[in-house]
């Protein structure tokens, strides 16, 4: 009986493999080529600088060494650079999985919706509840591909911050508004702690809210069931701390600096059961940094995760430009 094909992707290797496979073959082969006439070369140099009888033989067997030392060195920095692309390789490899996955969902409901709104027969109240759907899952897909291009202007150095006086306290209490408007808002309940006026900050108010928003939506998804979230902001000397607080399951100290790089998230069977692009921390990452600021994060395992935005504050003589 004859091999069906219809489960073809049962078995073919994945992308990740591939790159893996090849990953290896090309250590190897470089292993194989540099090992082998290095240590050659070294027992010449080594015997030429031992048992030298003249200049000349002296002068080679420097040379040797130094011929050495460059083989290995450049050995090492070509693993490196090989080993840094392959990892970049299987980010963006799972990238756009996830990109995919991400794009389906909403994709997916919109046609279900409009295929139940087609049918005649359908009444007229659940006409609109499919017509609320249909619009809910647009601009959802709107919102995750506005994400993806962001991302792109950002890495392109193409996006540019206004600068204009804004009130920090103004920011967090927009992002809080938007994110109790969201679906996932609705659920998740939040408290605002602003206390006192707070010093003004230069910047893009559009972007930081939006940058505020992507540590909310973050914090939702990464909090067990009975979530408790607080955003805010405190003045601090010469700066304005912006933050968002949860009681999540927190981040390991090894991964709070790698967190905001694109495309990564921790890999334990929590952050792969949650949907995500692995992209929100880092747009908030250059965020921070085009407005001449940072982000931080405090966290344990087990004791919740404190995102802070710090951003410099301006004094009341202070000109925007």
């Amino acid at each position: 009986m004859g091999r069906s094909f219809d489960t073809v992707d049962t078995f073919l290797p994945s992308p990740t493999a591939w790159q893996e496979r090849g990953f290896r073959r090309i250590v190897w082969l470089l292993t194989t080529l540099v090992v082998a006439p290095t240590a050659l070369l070294l027992v010449v140099g080594i015997l030429l600088l031992v048992l030298w009888r003249s200049p000349a033989s002296l002068t080679l067997g420097i040379l040797v060494m130094a011929l050495v030392v460059c083989l290995v060195t450049g050995s090492v920095i070509a693993l490196v650079l090989l080993r840094r692309e392959a990892r970049l390789s299987r980010l963006q490899t799972d990238f756009v999985s996830k990109v995919s996955h991400e794009l389906k969902t909403p994709l997916t409901s919109i046609l279900m919706f409009s295929e139940m709104v087609s049918d005649e027969a359908l009444p007229d109240p659940e006409r609109i509840v499919c017509l609320h759907g249909i619009h809910r899952e647009a601009l959802r897909l709107r919102d995750r591909i506005e994400r993806l291009l962001e991302w792109g202007r950002m890495e392109a150095g193409q996006r540019v911050f206004r600068a204009e006086r804004i009130d920090p306290a103004a920011v967090v209490s927009k992002a809080v508004e938007e994110f109790r408007r969201s679906a996932r808002g609705r659920e998740v309940p939040v408290s605002l702690e602003i206390d006192g006026p707070l010093p003004q900050i230069a910047g893009d108010p559009a972007t930081l809210e939006d940058a505020m928003l992507n540590l909310l939506e973050n914090a939702a998804k990464y909090t067990g069931d009975e979530k408790r979230i607080a955003a805010g902001a405190v003045p601090d000397g010469r700066t304005v701390r912006l933050y968002v607080r949860d009681n999540g399951r927190g981040v390991p100290r090894r991964e709070q600096k790698r967190i905001f790089q694109k495309f990564y998230r921790i890999d334990d069977r929590l952050a792969r059961a949650v949907e995500g692009t692995g992209l929100g921390l880092a747009i908030v990452h250059h965020v921070a940094a085009g407005h001449h600021g940072r982000v931080e994060v405090e966290s344990e395992p087990g004791a919740g995760s404190t995102f802070t935005l710090v951003l410099p504050a301006l004094s009341s003589e202070e000109v925007v430009r």
